[in-house]
């Protein structure tokens, strides 16, 4: 697949600056410290959603079709990523596959599934953490009638904080992850003192001075303050509803349901923020529901 096939879909600044083979296969390296060689292909295959024109996952690709790997950057923590990335590599497979060879009677052979989550928010989060599938089963112990019962189903997904200064070994090979880390820490900075649109100016303004994601800067400056501008909104979107969640949870008084909030109110956030989009609305008209707080 071309890697430019996507480039009319609306995406992130992270699968936009990672949407290109070479620094794929850096970026494969840096996290798994095997080196591709040359000589093998990657192939990207993020999924789209044609109707909406807009990314569904951030990015997937293949090794030699060998090996599908895929890749969500967040800057929030959310517990159903391995829920999400089953739904993600059964449709990028169902986009693999020829369906009618799934009934011949000769085993087909598949690319090998591997999955990753890059973090750089601000909440505390360790440098690694494996998340698991099985974790979000519902308890079936009433049900298991054997002592050697295992589980038919798992995924597991290696998270990575990239923060500046986290996993430095790790940056330290991709210097596109380290030099997007060092950016986002820049907007960050910025932020503490000036509004998000000065914020996204001075940290570009500031990178490209110092030779740090220059030449991608320069090249898709707007596009990256519009990128931004959606994601940071939608973050703000997602922090109220998780608010309001563990709100509703305190009330309750029941304290075990604070983190189901928290995921419930994410994942309400999002999808809140991606219905707005998808009826037409700006950015800046969001923002103002926001302080409105017309969706309440």
């Amino acid at each position: 697949m071309d890697a430019n096939a996507n480039k009319n879909h609306k995406s992130s600044v992270f699968s936009t600056l990672f949407g290109e083979p070479e620094i794929l296969r850096e970026l494969y390296s840096a996290l798994t410290g095997i080196d591709i060689p040359a000589d093998k292909t990657i192939n990207i295959n993020t999924l789209s959603d044609v109707l909406f024109m807009k990314q569904i996952n951030d990015l997937s690709f293949t090794v030699d079709d060998k090996i599908v790997v895929l890749i969500e950057h967040q800057s929030t923590i959310n517990n159903n990523v391995p829920v999400r990335l089953l739904m993600y590599i059964a449709r990028v497979y169902e986009k693999m596959l020829d369906r009618n060879l799934l009934h011949h009677s000769k085993m087909i052979q598949i690319p090998t599934p591997e999955f990753f989550v890059l973090y750089n928010g601000e909440a505390k989060f360790p440098d690694h953490k494996e998340l698991r599938l099985s974790t979000a089963f519902k308890n079936i112990e009433e049900f298991k009638l054997l002592d050697n019962f295992k589980l038919p189903l798992e995924l597991i997904v290696h998270v990575y904080n990239i923060n500046h200064g986290r996993n430095p070994e790790m940056l330290a090979k991709s210097k596109t992850l380290d030099s997007y880390s060092i950016f986002i820490k820049k907007v960050n900075e910025f932020k503490k003192k000036f509004s998000l649109d000065e914020s996204l100016k001075n940290a570009i303004k500031y990178c490209i001075e110092n030779d740090i994601l220059s030449q991608f800067l320069r090249e898709h400056g707007s596009e990256v303050i519009n990128m931004l501008t959606d994601e940071l909104t939608m973050e703000e979107i997602i922090a109220i509803r998780c608010e309001d969640a563990c709100e509703e949870a305190r009330e309750e008084g029941i304290e075990e349901g604070i983190e189901k909030g928290i995921e419930e109110g994410m994942e309400k956030g999002r999808l809140y923020f991606l219905e707005l989009l998808n009826q037409g609305l700006s950015t800046e008209e969001i923002k103002q529901r926001l302080s409105r707080n017309a969706v309440y």
